[in-house]
């Protein structure tokens, strides 16, 4: 039997047990209200931002419910079902490539009006130059235009063809432009003799060392030839841009990358932090990881960017194009005063050469000297001339960053504010972001913490952009030095050597939505210490559970 005094401390030991888990219960119904009420939170927020997005709000709940059915989003206490999830990650796909292609489209318009400007001007320039020589000439030469004007109609429209992108040989077409008219004039200057066919062949071969026409054709077919060849040039670079803009803009948006997208976008929404916008750093990283493609035209977009840049300066200068195109008339007015004044020479020389010809029984007047009424050009650039090329080299420097720097505009109306860093959304929750930012570009993703990429396999539409723009920069390198070129284009015939790419075929695309991959750890930014994070609900009650189970096991123990 026990005595009285362990009857006593037995009493006392029970008394003070159950006082005990007494202040423990109470200091759990403490934790409770101090880590967040058990009662669940309403859902009105989300069910109102819901609605407003244009979903239906039947089978959203009312109140909080546990998030274990979620795939993307904190899988705590939440307000989104399953279904609102997949419908938000559809969303997030709309809007993020409409916001993509907005911006490309923006661009496009840019680089668009660019070339409509400058293709206006230029083939008003030859419709100026043209009419400019049929009123001198009519005026100065009389008869002998009337018998020249179909050549000088085929030359401007070689020129516009040319000009256009057709198949036209711009050096042979002025060659064949000189040798038709000098037969026109040959024939029209000695109305004295008969002259047929093979007797102008003769005379062309004498062309070649006599140089009948001066020196005019040989200069001006330098000019013109480097003037057209840069206008056309520069013309189809603001077309090649303005196409690789729109085709890049429209790249398939991975499911890794819509699943990013979601989860900072929409995930604060579903978690109750809606206020939260996301951090700086983690958007970056998001848009960085979804635009890796896009930004590897970076390096061939400054490049395509500088060779235009160098095409606008032989645009202004050693000669202007508007100086080489209206000045057309006089100089060919000059090359046809100079086989006039020296008619007789050349006509002796050919004579020796080729034999005199047969004497005419028509009695035509001779053809009297013209004279050249032709305007003449100034040969700087006018002022119209001068801001085109202003406005077209401000917006190509404008735009030479535009892929990297994508990221971060497309961020702008979505992060942070530099006050919020430990306020913002990190992905997780509420706090500071602490991973750095990625760089520019696929290869620099491979440790990306918030969209995960496979570096080895390259988007095929971008691949074949940066070969496109790699064409263009080589035509516009030629024609710097006022050469033309024909490059095969290769856009749908790219093939990789090692690099991981693949054909279009062979590269296939999941375009459903489906879990995020849970193989490879993500790395997130973690709450500071002694800073208070706002969390989501699925752990507030811990502490107290934790507190109240040990105290029970306690107290059984020493019963």
């Amino acid at each position: 039997l026990s005595s009285p005094l362990d009857l006593i401390h037995t009493s006392r030991f029970f008394l003070l047990s159950r006082m005990s888990f007494v202040v423990l219960v109470l200091l759990c119904a403490l934790t409770g209200l101090v880590f967040g009420d058990s009662k669940p939170k309403t859902c009105s927020d989300l069910r109102q931002f819901y609605s407003s997005k244009g979903f239906s709000l039947n089978g959203v709940p009312q109140t909080e419910i546990f998030g274990e059915h979620l795939r993307v989003c904190s899988q705590g206490y939440t307000c989104c079902t399953s279904g609102m999830e997949e419908n938000l990650l559809n969303l997030s796909r709309r809007e993020f490539e409409t916001q993509v292609k907005e911006s490309g489209r923006t661009l496009q318009a840019s680089l668009n009006g660019q070339f409509k400007s400058f293709d206006d001007y230029f083939l008003e320039l030859l419709n100026r130059s043209e009419a400019s020589l049929q009123t001198s000439f009519q005026a100065g030469f009389g008869s002998l235009f009337s018998q020249t004007a179909k050549v000088f109609q085929d030359l401007y429209s070689d020129l516009r063809h040319y000009y256009r992108g057709s198949n036209v040989n711009l050096e042979e077409a002025l060659n064949e432009f000189w040798a038709r008219l000098l037969e026109r004039l040959f024939k029209a200057l000695n109305t004295q003799y008969i002259i047929g066919e093979e007797y102008l062949e003769c005379v062309a071969k004498q062309s070649e060392t006599l140089k009948p026409l001066g020196d005019t054709p040989r200069e001006l077919k330098t000019k013109i030839t480097r003037t057209v060849i840069a206008a056309r040039t520069f013309a189809q670079g603001l077309v090649i841009s303005g196409e690789a803009v729109r085709k890049v803009s429209q790249v398939y948006m991975s499911t890794e990358c819509v699943h990013a997208i979601m989860k900072m976008s929409y995930c604060p929404h579903c978690s109750g932090v809606a206020f939260a916008k996301p951090c700086s750093n983690y958007c970056r990283n998001v848009m960085k990881g979804c635009l890796a493609n896009q930004a590897d035209l970076d390096s061939e977009w400054r490049n395509l960017a500088d060779a235009m840049l160098e095409v606008v300066d032989k645009l202004s200068r050693p000669y202007s194009v508007d100086s080489v195109v209206l000045s057309l008339p006089k100089r060919i007015a000059e090359a046809i005063l100079y086989m006039q004044d020296n008619l007789n020479t050349f006509n002796n020389k050919v004579f020796q050469a080729c034999g005199s010809p047969v004497q005419s029984s028509n009695s035509e007047d001779q053809i009297k000297r013209g004279t050249n009424t032709a305007e003449e050009v100034s040969g700087t650039p006018g002022a119209q001339l001068e801001k085109l090329l202003s406005d077209v080299s401000r917006m190509l420097r404008d735009m030479m960053q535009y892929w990297v720097h994508l990221p971060r505009k497309l961020c702008v109306d979505r992060e942070s504010g530099p006050s919020e860093t430990d306020r913002c959304w990190n992905g997780m929750n509420v706090d500071r972001y602490l991973p750095d930012v990625m760089g520019n570009g696929l290869a620099s993703q491979i440790n990306n913490p918030e969209v995960e990429i496979d570096i080895t396999k390259p988007d095929m539409t971008v691949r074949k952009q940066i070969m496109q723009l790699k064409i263009m920069i080589n035509r516009l390198k030629y024609a710097i030095n006022g050469n033309d070129v024909d490059f095969q284009d290769t856009s749908d015939d790219i093939s990789g050597s090692g690099s991981g790419m693949c054909a279009d075929d062979q590269c296939s695309r999941d375009t459903r939505l489906s879990a995020p991959n849970t193989d490879k750890p993500n790395v997130y930014g973690y709450p500071s210490e002694n800073k208070k994070v706002v969390k989501g609900r699925s752990s507030q009650n811990l502490p107290c559970v934790s507190l109240c189970l040990l105290s029970l096991v306690t107290v059984l123990l020493r019963r």
